[in-house]
């Protein structure tokens, strides 16, 4: 060991002296008073914190700075936050309209709330937290802030069945208010249309379409939406009328069940148009 200490001392012994006299040297000029040696040590100590600088920036290029991490935490978090207060906002607006609703209606409306959407292309189905302990039959017609949202279809003692307008089984007997012209609407898959409606009748585009007077499944005059636009068939003596409903049912987080009792006998008739998939 002392051999090949000896051997690397011999080998790289200028080096070696050069390294100790420049140590000598700058222990000299850091201590020295002299005004030149000042201003040389100055001018070391500048570059010195340049080169410093820029190696840093240069290795946290490569070093992960976990203050970065923490603020990409914390914008999640607050990002998150965010989403709760403007889904609060709209439950709250909606809650406000219902009472709004309830306040001024005639019928005797059962509020609940939506557990499940079971939805697909062709059927819409909710489950609400509210059943035959609490009054609901099936055949009831259900309803939202902004007007029709469907028909009462299965019921347990705590839970509902609600069957929406977007389901193509459903068939709702609808009047056009401003004509008084009667149809059936129901969905395509696509849109809420009613068919077969003679291009002879008066009606345009923005008419207002409501429940009927002639089902017993609905009570008559319930918001449904607007007509949106007409279609002619292929002879050119029928209209398809494509309805555009007042609210997305959809979204809603809430629904009113009216407690209508719907006739037994008439209502097994109608029912009859709303088959079960």
């Amino acid at each position: 060991m002392i051999n090949f200490a000896q051997k690397i001392l011999y080998q790289f012994k200028e080096y070696f002296i050069l390294l100790f006299l420049v140590l000598i040297c700058l222990l000299l000029i850091s201590n020295s008073e002299n005004s030149k040696a000042k201003k040389l040590k100055a001018f070391a100590i500048a570059n010195f914190a340049v080169v410093e600088k820029l190696s840093s920036s240069f290795i946290s290029l490569f070093v992960k700075d976990e203050s970065i991490d923490e603020l990409k935490k914390q914008n999640a978090i607050l990002m998150l936050e965010l989403e709760k207060v403007r889904k609060a906002e709209k439950e709250n607006e909606e809650l406000r309209e219902m009472l709004s609703i309830k306040d001024t209606s005639s019928y005797n409306l059962i509020p609940t709330n939506i557990v499940s959407k079971l939805t697909n292309k062709f059927q819409g189905n909710f489950v609400i937290d509210k059943g035959s302990n609490d009054g609901i039959i099936k055949g009831m017609p259900v309803i939202n802030t902004k007007g029709l949202a469907g028909i009462v279809m299965d019921v347990t003692e705590n839970f509902s069945v609600v069957k929406t307008l977007y389901n193509t089984s459903l068939n709702i007997a609808v009047n056009i208010k401003r004509t008084n012209v009667n149809g059936i609407l129901n969905f395509n898959g696509r849109n809420l249309i009613v068919k077969n409606i003679p291009t002879t009748y008066d009606v345009k585009e923005g008419d207002e379409v409501v429940t009927s007077d002639f089902s017993t499944a609905f009570p008559p005059s319930i918001p449904i939406g607007v007509i949106e636009k007409k279609e002619l068939n292929m002879l050119g003596l029928l209209h398809t009328l494509y309805v555009k409903p007042f609210s997305d049912v959809n979204t809603s987080h809430f629904l009113f069940v009216i407690k209508v009792v719907p006739s037994k006998q008439i209502n097994n008739l109608e029912m009859n148009l709303i088959k079960k998939p």
